[in-house]
């Protein structure tokens, strides 16, 4: 079978870990993190334990698919990571622009956008 690029195993790793914290926060501390940053997690804190848990379940696959060396393995992860990416990019930009956003929104909008350029171009890249 085929491998896959070094870039992208590394992205996969780095996808994992960061999106593993953002799950523990939003699923542990949701209010402390709502009061420190405007986010609304501190007034609906049930829903974003939800959305940590989703945020979770791409950390697991990431990191699985980290841990894997054939290309037939990773495929559909890295596809799946190249579209959510672009779509939470598009809603954050959205969200900043029209929804008023509190400011914490550019940091998510960085992190997505930044692995939106590096999974489609490792992906598009084979």
């Amino acid at each position: 079978m085929e491998e896959y690029s070094k870039g992208l195993r590394i992205t996969f790793l780095i996808h994992s870990i960061m999106m593993a914290g953002f799950a523990v926060i939003y699923l542990f501390i949701p209010v402390l993190w709502g009061d420190l940053t405007g986010c609304l997690s501190n007034l609906v804190p049930q829903v974003f334990r939800l959305f940590g848990t989703a945020i979770l379940g791409f950390a697991i696959s990431s990191f699985l698919a980290y841990r894997e060396s054939e290309w037939g393995s990773v495929k559909i992860p890295a596809q799946l990571n190249c579209l959510i990416s672009i779509l939470f990019t598009i809603v954050l930009i959205l969200g900043i622009s029209f929804w008023d956003l509190p400011s914490i929104a550019w940091m998510y909008l960085a992190v997505m956008f930044g692995f939106a350029v590096v999974f489609n171009y490792f992906y598009f890249k084979k």
